[in-house]
């Protein structure tokens, strides 16, 4: 049994969240570090721990791994949701990039000076251009791609609950979308990370 994974972040969703659902998924233990003060930060960036000076960071296998996006292939890779092959591969981090692109969208609206008209530029890209995407893709098969559980799927049921937060009914024209989270929220080890208690931040 090898040693627990750790996650060094704040006490919050950010880009750690992606994270820890994707670890969810594959039913990975982990523990959490909260950077409650700048100190500790520093701390981190000062033992070397901090590549580019930045957070999240994900201690695994003995490795130091920062940068959101190695983190998430790192995990899709080993825990085998990241295609049978290169062609998978680039179909899914295609797929995740673009949600990952809309979700940072909604990650950074509390500092934008008028959140109300940035949430409306953003219900209608993601209506527009990013859902239509995965309605189709998903018009008949169960998974994105390679007929099988991967990274982009874990990222669209998030990016999807994400949104539904903020734009009640934006998948109401948008039934396979919809069809699929009713799935995958069924899923165990998802169905008790959304229950009140779980790791899942608020």
């Amino acid at each position: 049994m090898g040693e627990r994974v750790v996650l060094h972040y704040f006490n919050g969703r950010g880009k750690m969240e992606s994270i820890r659902w994707l670890l969810t998924v594959a039913e990975v233990e982990f523990d959490e570090k909260f950077l409650d003060t700048r100190e500790e930060y520093l701390k981190l960036v000062n033992d070397g721990k901090l590549m580019f000076q930045q957070v999240p960071l994900v201690e695994i296998d003995g490795m130091k791994l920062v940068q959101t996006k190695a983190i998430l292939n790192y995990l899709a890779e080993k825990y085998n949701m990241h295609g049978k092959d290169l062609k998978d591969r680039v179909m899914i981090n295609m797929y995740s990039e673009g949600l990952m692109d809309l979700m940072e969208m909604i990650m950074v609206l509390p500092f934008n000076p008028d959140p109300t008209a940035k949430l409306e530029e953003i219900e209608k890209k993601a209506k527009e251009r990013y859902f239509p995407v995965f309605e189709k893709a998903l018009t008949g098969p169960v998974y994105l791609v390679g007929g099988k559980l991967s990274l982009a799927d874990v990222l669209l049921v998030e990016c999807t609950l994400m949104l539904e937060e903020k734009c009640v009914g934006i998948l109401k024209d948008f039934s396979a979308v919809k069809s699929f989270q009713g799935r995958m929220i069924q899923i165990p080890a998802i169905n008790r990370f959304l229950q009140p208690g779980s790791k899942r931040k608020p």
